[in-house]
């Protein structure tokens, strides 16, 4: 069934065949201080609120061997307190209604502050001390502490949910071992416990940087007081040498996988991985519109296969996974009682095999592109939303207006280049099928 704002989109769509799609775009202006810092100064005077928003160019995937785990336990050391404010991060900006947090992934790390825009100023300048001087403040017992907290967050989300480990699994299949992507952001209890404050020193000298961060100001400010801010708090920490990185060869499989996990669970649960093309690479969103056109909604064909039809399975979904050394793209499904994971890979290549056939059609496309759009213009609805998109774009493409080019990949996107990405990168016996179940068969 069509949503409203789906429905909606599609009449708007075919009212206005005669005049091109509108492209959404935030005004910004974008600047670098002398030690590297990129910052974007986007205004937005709709709401009394600023949010400053910090993204730094690192993630588990600049992890070295051995020492897994660091960049999310930075995340939480980010919040204990830094030189000129060894407390915790919380405490001056929660009374305010301030709404603040940070996330780690495979490729960056981001931290964020909503708060009154008067308050703009207490933001930056807990931002700016713990970029600059978060050491100083780092103690024996704080990491501690954290890597205690950090391996409770694994035992509670991974190791003790049921199908928990499966995103764990995957990763460590997906990618062979030494590659970036072959340990999940969690990192590993043993790795995380033998952590010295020497390594973890190390790690925040080496990108934990202005030179590797990009900083985001949205909403109700001038851009002179913003610039005086900057200036105060973010031009006075010290540059440092820019990190080096080399991208790992890419991982491809040359045959069917199979991996079984045996696990005290209800139902099997299966994962169907292939790898593709790195996110912005040619073929990357031609497979997130192949993804919407296959699985979205219940009346797509693997919904409509597997759950309706056949009865085989109590859901599925299909995501491209967008990364930036190397995608994958994922098909998960949970099997209904009396049924197994054999049964879903079975139903799963059926529905693939239709569809490369009949080939992925001009309608398809449009749900896929509709779908995305209402994405694209959700994420620009809020200041917080903003920040983080431009954050995104500046981070990874070096320009935080990237959302026009972004959106243009989807629309330039026809049937043939959907359905030629398709048959290259979704090759029926060069993947991974992970399956979770019971140890009986």
């Amino acid at each position: 069934a069509m949503t409203l704002p789906l429905l909606l989109a599609a009449l708007a769509a075919a009212e206005s065949v005669a005049t091109p799609p509108r492209t959404p775009s935030i005004p910004f202006t974008k600047y670098e201080l002398p030690n590297g810092l990129d910052v974007t100064l986007a205004p937005d005077h709709s709401v009394p609120f600023a949010c400053v928003n910090v993204w730094y160019n690192v993630g588990s995937k600049d992890e070295t061997p051995g020492r897994s785990g660091f960049a999310h336990l930075f995340e939480h050391l980010m919040f204990n307190g830094s030189k000129h404010h060894d407390d915790e991060f919380f405490k001056p900006l929660q009374p305010l209604g301030a709404r603040l947090n940070g996330s780690t992934n495979l490729d960056r790390t981001n931290y964020y502050e909503c708060l009154p825009a008067e308050q703009l100023p207490l933001a930056m300048f807990l931002e700016a001390d713990r970029m600059g001087w978060l050491l100083p403040a780092l103690t024996g017992e704080k990491l501690a502490n954290q890597k205690e907290v950090v391996r409770n967050e694994r035992r509670q989300n991974y190791d003790n949910r049921p199908y928990g480990t499966a995103w764990l699994s995957l990763l460590k299949n997906t990618f062979p071992a030494g590659h970036p992507y072959h340990i999940a952001t969690i990192g590993l209890h043993e790795e995380i416990d033998a952590a010295t404050l020497d390594d973890v020193k190390a790690f925040f000298t080496k990108w934990y940087l202005p030179n590797n961060a990009s900083l985001v100001i949205t909403g109700d400010f001038e851009d002179a007081t913003a610039r005086a801010l900057v200036d105060q708090y973010f031009a006075p920490v010290p540059r440092g040498p820019d990190p080096e990185r080399t991208p790992p060869a890419p991982a491809r499989f040359e045959r069917e996988v199979q991996v079984r996990v045996a696990e005290e669970v209800p139902f099997e649960q299966v994962w169907m991985v292939w790898h593709t093309p790195a996110l912005f690479a040619p073929g990357d969103a031609e497979l997130d519109l192949l993804s919407s056109a296959l699985g979205d909604g219940k009346e797509s064909p693997l919904y409509q296969s597997l759950v309706i039809e056949k009865k085989l399975a109590q859901d599925v979904s299909i995501r491209q996974n967008s990364l930036a050394y190397q995608s994958f793209l994922v098909i998960n499904a949970t099997a209904s009682t009396g049924h197994t994971a054999a049964e879903i890979v079975a139903a799963v290549d059926e529905v693939l095999a239709a569809a490369r056939e009949r080939g992925v059609s001009a309608n398809d496309l449009a749900v896929g592109l509709t779908n995305y759009e209402v994405g694209f213009f959700a994420n620009i609805t809020t200041i917080q939303g903003k920040a983080d998109l431009l954050n995104n774009y500046n981070t990874r493409t070096a320009d935080p207006g990237y959302l026009g080019k972004d959106l243009a990949r989807y629309r330039a996107a026809t049937p043939e280049a959907v359905n030629a990405a398709f048959r290259e990168w979704i090759v029926p016996d060069r993947r991974l099928v992970l399956v979770y179940g019971p140890e009986a068969q």
